[in-house]
């Protein structure tokens, strides 16, 4: 019995539709947790290169394509922290980098700037449990549904909901971070 897969997995037409739809959500998501622009534009890459490489594996059954995408996202951000907290060669990992042109620096520059109060809201939240602060990100920062955040985690629906209900009770006196969590 063959697996349904999601069409961008051997299309590249519509990984190409796939990349379009999701860029700028997955460059949000990036520049809400990293404040350099070329680490965000490498980190977007790599998302992608991993999507690519990864893509056979999604299925729709388990859940939508935003989840699973933002699952990857996740997995590349962690993936890369992990790197760099054991990587203190940072001339090599400099060299690597294809160097941005004052546009993109440009662009990059007002993206981080734009997330600049996510970034508050991080620091507001960093006292949070792991588990519930991963929901409160997805749901309030990323605008997933209580759904794809459940699904991205690795949790159930019902779980993810209790952790949103303790972080936003946790979190009430803070309100920019509350904005949009009855999703």
């Amino acid at each position: 019995m063959r697996r349904k897969q999601a069409e961008f997995a051997t299309d590249s037409v519509a990984f190409e539709a796939f990349y379009r739809r999701h860029v700028e959500g997955i460059t949000r998501f990036l520049a809400r947790r990293v404040d350099d622009p070329q680490m965000v534009a490498d980190l977007v890459a790599d998302v992608f290169l991993a999507v690519m490489e990864s893509a056979h594996t999604y299925r729709p059954r388990r859940g939508s394509e935003v989840a699973w995408l933002y699952g990857v996202a996740r997995n590349t951000l962690s993936a890369e922290r992990r790197r760099m907290l054991h990587d203190s060669q940072l001339t090599d990992r400099v060299s690597r980098r294809r160097p941005l042109d004052t546009d993109d620096i440009a662009r990059l520059e007002e993206r981080i700037d734009a997330e600049r109060p996510a970034r508050r809201a991080f620091q507001a939240m960093a006292e949070l449990p792991e588990g519930e602060r991963a929901v409160l990100e997805l749901i309030v920062l990323d605008q997933l549904t209580v759904t794809e955040a459940a699904s991205t985690l690795g949790i159930r629906s019902g779980t993810a909901m209790v952790r949103l209900h303790r972080a936003r009770r946790t979190l009430k006196e803070v309100p920019f971070v509350m904005e949009g969590t009855d999703r």
